[in-house]
């Protein structure tokens, strides 16, 4: 009897362990942080790029006015793909462009910004990545369309002419 039932036991527990793994393949383990559109921009001290000084997040982002923050890094290769269309963007009187260089090397960051161009108005420097954690984001690059002191509109990825485009729209 014994040896009937046992491989009818060990079948059976390898049926509830295959259902038990298959149940999670099934569920994602993407992690996608929170959008936080139409909240207020978060507040925290950051060095500037290229001026020895601090500054507290709420005086970059001036009502009445529109920006775009844009996390950026020198190594990240999507970033030199949308940085043409951000050198456009900042011709643009009706929005400021707000760079944050993100877990980057100085010098290598003000090589890339010699070599291809500077379209922000100011650069926070954030070494650690810490500052990116405080707006939400997981990845570079990835912007923050702000109005108000309010984010309005979050995109994730390198910015594409369609991207642009809306961008233009909601700036009008």
């Amino acid at each position: 009897m014994k040896n009937k039932l046992l491989p009818i036991f060990i079948t059976l527990i390898f049926v509830i362990i295959f259902i038990f793994f298959y149940k999670g393949l099934q569920n994602t383990n993407i992690y996608t942080p929170e959008a936080k559109i139409n909240h207020k921009i978060p507040s925290f001290n950051s060095d500037l790029f290229y001026e020895d000084k601090t500054v507290n997040s709420l005086d970059l982002f001036k009502l009445d006015k529109f920006y775009l923050l844009n996390i950026w890094s020198s190594w990240c290769v999507p970033c030199k793909q949308e940085h043409p269309l951000l050198m456009n963007l900042s011709k643009n009187k009706k929005i400021e462009l707000i760079g944050m260089n993100y877990k980057d090397v100085k010098i290598n960051a003000k090589i890339f910004l010699t070599e291809i161009g500077n379209p922000y108005k100011k650069i926070i420097f954030d070494k650690n990545g810490v500052n990116a954690i405080e707006w939400g984001a997981y990845g570079v690059p990835e912007s923050f369309l702000i109005k108000d002191g309010m984010i309005i509109k979050r995109y994730i990825g390198p910015l594409d002419k369609k991207l642009l485009k809306e961008i233009e729209s909601l700036i009008k």
